[in-house]
């Protein structure tokens, strides 16, 4: 097995570890500072505690702010999608994310964000399971500002077209997180005591 492959399965198994509640709760050891977007070669970064701000204030700043005002959002409406809660049990998650489904979804979630670095899926992907565990395991559960400071790499790139493409397939913003939080996840949610 090459080293590459070697590599994937330790963090495969670290990440289920933590899935599972097998090690000790910690913050990751790297999380994400900024989330570059980027267009060919366009790249504007934003920093995660801009975007933390916003969730937390409503109020926007530095290049986040100029963003907001030329795309024509309220801040408040963006902070209340920051903020939206992905209600799903950790331990489901964790297993789900590590099927063939799962690991479809994620490689396409990786053709919109990775690492800065590289867009390698043998990287992106691991990367995305990594914060969405830790962001699971965040007293304030799955956000996006949870994932943003889960995510094991300084500068998150997001993919421009890749996003656009997707978002098009969708009426809003709204609409996709709407699609992603509602009815394909009721089913496989743990029963609550």
């Amino acid at each position: 097995m090459s080293s590459r492959h070697a590599r994937r399965r330790r963090l495969l198994a670290l990440t289920t570890c933590f899935g599972l509640g097998l090690l000790p709760i910690a913050p990751p050891a790297q999380s994400a500072e900024d989330v570059a977007l980027v267009s060919g070669a366009f790249r504007r970064s934003i920093q995660v505690s801009d975007i933390a701000h916003l969730a937390e204030t409503e109020e926007a700043r530095g290049l986040l702010r100029d963003l907001l005002k030329l795309s024509g959002q309220e801040p408040a409406q963006v902070a209340e999608l920051l903020n939206k809660k992905l209600d799903v049990p950790l331990v489901l998650t964790s297993r789900l994310m590590n099927t063939r489904i799962g690991e479809a979804l994620i490689r396409r979630i990786a053709q919109i964000i990775y690492p800065i670095t590289t867009s390698e899926t043998s990287v992106s992907v691991p990367a995305i399971r990594a914060a969405v565990i830790g962001a699971l395991q965040q007293p304030e559960g799955l956000t996006a500002v949870s994932f943003l400071e889960a995510y094991p790499n300084p500068v998150m790139a997001v993919n421009l077209p890749a996003l656009f493409a997707v978002i098009e397939k969708a009426e809003s913003i709204a609409g996709l997180v709407q699609f992603f939080s509602d009815s394909p996840l009721d089913g496989l949610k743990e029963p609550k005591p």
